[in-house]
């Protein structure tokens, strides 16, 4: 019965969203982030003396006998309900974090595959970039060439008409 009371607040796979992104609007039959991340409080009696005798008498014997119940408790130590109360709270928050770490990793690696995919186009633009560049110098260097091999030939051959 507690286990079922437990699980029930747990979104099944299918209401489960694949999307890190919070949603707004909550459907029919899903509950919302809030509501899957709140741990339930359960409705445990204490086990102690039966106060059904008490309960004809004043509601203050029933508070003092609920208070020697406790008292008692905490001599004896914790009753196997509040250990299957707290291990069951435990077992939920592990699983609301263990969820919240899936959804924190998800978006993690969404934004580095979108820094990835942003990069991979920088890099392919400056590597064009860079190739026409290159050709760009290539062809300045060789107009260079080009422009002093000619005046060279133009003054040698001024030069060797003058002599």
């Amino acid at each position: 019965m507690l286990q079922e009371q437990a699980t029930s607040s747990l979104p099944s796979s299918s209401e489960r969203s694949s999307s890190s992104a919070p949603q707004m609007e909550v459907k029919e039959g899903m509950e919302s982030d809030e509501e899957i991340r709140r741990v339930p409080e359960f409705g445990f009696e204490l086990a102690g003396p039966s106060t059904s005798g008490q309960e004809a008498g004043s509601a203050t014997g029933a508070d003092q006998a609920q208070s020697a119940a406790q008292a008692g408790q905490r001599r004896r130590g914790k009753s196997p309900a509040d250990k299957e109360h707290k291990r069951l709270k435990r077992l939920l928050r592990n699983r609301v974090s263990a969820q919240q770490a899936r959804e924190r990793k998800k978006a993690y690696l969404n934004d580095l595959e979108a820094k990835l995919k942003d990069l991979e186009t920088k890099n392919s633009e400056l590597e064009e970039r860079i190739s026409t560049l290159q050709k760009e110098n290539n062809m300045l260097r060789q107009i260079l060439k080009n422009t002093t091999v000619s005046r060279r030939e133009s003054s040698s051959s001024a030069n060797g008409g003058a002599e």
